[in-house]
């Protein structure tokens, strides 16, 4: 059994198609790790969220920021949603849209295999987060996220505030674990995060690191696998891989090999 992570797709279903080819992906027998952001400004999200559910039995998807997004719109009321860009709503309006959003509200915020020795995170872990204990933090979120009241943590996540710290409570502290895990780029050795800060490495104001290179970090023994950062574009080192090469903006669609073997495969993205 191979396994392979795919970096963020944002509704280019075409190149994840071509993609699938390449790899020559066997669904009896090999595994698809998403590292989320499976919908969103690519044209096709529609047929994108439909395959990757349909991949379900052969696939893990961890949530990225345009997941719960789309999640959040999905809860407001139906004049709101008519309101937000074409692609969207092809979702928010199909015949299945609450069998494919169901689905995607149950994905986890991390995922982990420890025999083959990766972590699977859409953006990034707090300077001080272990993996065992970015686990449990995402446990927290997806428990809301699965209860009767989730609608006020999908109308309640958005904002940059408060920082982490282990003594928040209530929305707050979701909400700060929300951003930990789908929207950190750069961050400062205590773990504020820049929400700024968006471009490749070397453009950031003095006194912040990539979140992989924050000096004194805890040492974590899994290798994390991640995308969201596509000015970052392909990135293997310090234990990270990052995979999100700009498939929506351009670049090529990326997969890693996980395992033992750690193998780059790639083709042609969304052409603009």
């Amino acid at each position: 059994m191979t396994t392979y992570a795919i970096g963020d797709i944002q509704g280019c279903h075409d190149p994840l198609q071509r993609l699938l080819e390449k790899l020559n992906f066997d669904p009896a027998a090999d595994r698809l790790w998403f590292c989320g952001d499976l919908v969103n400004r690519g044209g096709q999200s529609l047929q994108t969220l439909r395959l990757v559910h349909s991949l379900d039995a052969s696939s893990i998807v961890v949530l990225g920021n345009h997941d719960l997004s789309l999640l959040s719109i999905a809860e407001r009321k139906e004049s709101e949603q008519q309101r937000v860009n074409e692609d969207l709503r092809r979702i928010l309006f199909a015949a299945d849209r609450d069998r494919l959003l169901d689905w995607l509200r149950q994905r986890p915020l991390v995922h982990a295999d420890r025999d083959l020795g990766f972590l699977m995170v859409h953006a990034g872990l707090a300077p001080k987060w272990t993996a065992r204990l970015a686990e449990a933090r995402a446990r927290e979120v997806e428990r809301a996220l699965r209860a009767k009241g989730r609608r006020k943590l999908l109308r309640g996540m958005y904002g940059d505030r408060p920082n982490w710290s282990p003594g928040l409570t209530g929305l707050d502290r979701l909400r700060a674990i929300i951003n930990v895990f789908t929207r950190m780029r750069y961050c400062t050795p205590g773990g504020r995060i820049a929400f700024e800060e968006k471009g490749r490495p070397g453009t950031q104001k003095p006194g912040l690191y990539p979140w992989f290179e924050v000096p004194g970090q805890v040492h974590r023994e899994l290798n994390i696998v991640c995308g969201h950062w596509s000015t970052l574009g392909l990135f293997m080192g310090l234990g990270t891989y990052a995979i999100d090469t700009g498939c929506v903006w351009g670049g090529p669609l990326t997969a890693l090999q996980l395992g033992p073997e750690v193998r780059i495969i790639q083709v042609p993205g969304r052409s603009i």
